[in-house]
């Protein structure tokens, strides 16, 4: 009876001790990736696609082996549109859940809610959208458009291909359009635009009574010069926004739109008969005719099992950092954040439109400019695009940016040197 129970013991001790040490293997066999966007609240409408994609891609990966022979496993929270949430959500990835990176946010107040976290916690966030610039990070990695790689050359094509003289610069009340509309303002200034052939105008987020702001759109173009505006309103706020311009009948002939923040995603909620000929600034659409983009788009409808499912630009950003993440771990044959930092910088994978994309030291990534027409479908019909653009980190045309420029290689490793007086004025923004 005692050897019974010795044996029994014994083996009840062998069980438990396999049964930890696979347990412990389990774990230390996956690479968990965090996923921050929000699932609900007046983001949802652009963000939900970001979740959907970058769990294509996290499976995607894992069919071709994972990445150093480890599994990925995603880890998605919901940060729901509540910026102050977005950093507790953050550090609840990285403390808790030990993910290797992060991929998220959307707004610039959700990113800049959490940039205190990973540089605490020295982990690593992916940043797929367009944005102010005006920053650098070192442990952000910017695959989203800067404003030389969206805003200006937009301002640019409307000037030489649409004769305008009067611009309406329209947006959402936070960091991303009034960063974005200082640099515009400077910049048509510096072309000689006059201050009263520039308006500038700003709504809250979720804002939905459009009737007097498109009034006043209207009269500000008719006073006989040629005028357009300049988007920068985000969420939801888009869809009665283009809808009153359809009631009023802002046509793109009289006074073309051109927004940065709307895509084939938030076009998928609006009649676009009345919208055709309005314009969209990105660095990708998804009606891109090549190769890859047909693949991904494949991908994608057999992933989401629904062919009226559309892609856009922050979906290709995401796509472009998620691969440049996996290149540079495979490279450091590590996680460690620091190694994995030290190797991104200089990688270069495919994009969606024909070329590569090249992570800089400055950690913004190289980007074609596309101008897209709105078409009835909701798609968008390509009407000028660049070559390749090095994303610019601090603005030319602000006066406290002018001398900055930002080098995460050693010796500089500084995010805002200035050129003028030699110094480093601190890791980071």
């Amino acid at each position: 009876m005692k050897f019974k129970t010795f044996v029994s013991g014994a083996l009840l001790g062998a069980i438990m001790s396999t049964t930890a040490f696979h347990g412990a293997f389990a774990a230390d066999d996956t690479i968990k990736v965090g996923v921050l966007h929000s699932l609900s609240g007046t983001m949802a409408i652009s963000e939900t696609t970001l979740k959907d994609a970058m769990l294509m891609l996290i499976d995607e990966q894992n069919k071709k082996g994972g990445v150093l022979g480890k599994k990925l496993e995603p880890v998605v929270v919901d940060p729901a549109s509540n910026w102050p949430l977005f950093a507790e959500k953050a550090r609840e990835l990285i403390q808790k859940d030990k993910v290797s990176a992060v991929f998220g946010c959307w707004t610039s107040v959700s990113r800049k809610s959490v940039l205190p976290v990973f540089k605490e916690l020295n982990s690593i966030l992916f940043y797929p959208v367009q944005f102010e610039g005006e920053e650098s990070e070192r442990n952000v990695f910017y695959t989203g458009a800067a404003p030389n790689q969206q805003a200006i050359p937009a301002v640019d094509y409307l000037m030489k291909n649409e004769g305008v003289q009067r611009w309406v610069l329209e947006g959402t009340d936070y960091v991303y359009p009034r960063t974005t509309n200082k640099i515009l303002e400077a910049y048509l200034k510096s072309k000689g635009v006059k201050d009263e052939d520039i308006i500038v105008n700003y709504t809250p987020f979720g804002f939905s009574d459009w009737q007097t702001e498109v009034s006043k759109i209207k009269a500000f173009g008719a006073a006989g010069k040629k005028t357009a505006v300049v988007s920068t309103i985000n969420g939801d706020a888009n869809v009665p926004f283009y809808k009153e311009l359809g009631n009023q009948g802002v046509k793109a002939e009289d006074i073309p739109v051109v927004a940065f923040s709307v895509g084939e995603e938030e076009l998928a909620g609006v009649d676009t008969k009345p919208l055709v000929g309005h314009l969209a600034a990105w660095n990708y659409f998804q009606s891109v005719d090549t190769p890859a983009n047909a693949a991904f788009i494949k991908e994608w409808h057999a992933y989401t099992k629904n062919d009226k499912r559309v892609t856009n630009d922050p979906m290709e950003a995401a796509y472009i950092g998620f691969n440049m993440w996996v290149k540079a771990v495979e490279k450091a044959g590590t996680t460690d954040p620091d190694k994995v930092i030290d190797a991104l910088v200089g990688v270069s994978v495919p994009n969606l439109t024909g070329g590569t994309a090249t992570m800089m030291p400055n950690h913004y990534i190289t980007k074609p400019v596309l101008i897209g027409e709105v078409q009835e479908n909701g798609q968008f019909d390509v009407v000028s695009q660049t070559p390749a653009v090095v994303g610019k980190e601090w603005s030319d045309y602000l006066p406290d940016s002018k001398d900055l420029i930002s080098d995460w290689r050693m010796p500089m490793n500084c995010g805002n040197f200035n050129v003028t007086t030699g110094k480093c004025g601190g890791k980071g923004s």
